[in-house]
């Protein structure tokens, strides 16, 4: 068998399973987000992240965000997401104290 082709076992389970991941980073961009959105369709969702732009919010006629990446996923890894993101706001509510989102006013220590 080649190289490039997936192991099976004996017990006919991927070997990939156990595989050890190698996270690469050379080419990885850092941008900063404090809004986001999604929607969905059968066949894939996508998250939208951008940046509100809006400083004077007593005066505001209008909200100013500025979209700047969209991410597309399968259900499957976006279901994934969704566990791997609940694991991490649970553990960071345990250290830190209890996010209060969609209150008016919310703050993080």
């Amino acid at each position: 068998m080649s190289d490039d082709k997936k192991d099976i076992t004996e017990s006919g389970q991927n070997s990939a399973d156990s595989a050890r991941i190698s996270w690469h980073h050379d080419s990885m961009q850092i941008t900063y987000s404090n809004v986001v959105n999604v929607t969905s369709t059968r066949e894939e969702l996508s998250i939208f992240f951008g940046t509100n732009k809006t400083w004077d919010l007593e005066e505001i006629q209008e909200i100013i965000v500025e979209l700047t990446h969209r991410v597309l996923l399968n259900p499957y890894t976006a279901k994934r997401l969704l566990l791997l993101l609940n694991r991490v706001v649970e553990e960071y509510e345990f250290r830190f104290g209890i996010l209060g989102v969609g209150e008016k006013k919310h703050t993080v220590h």
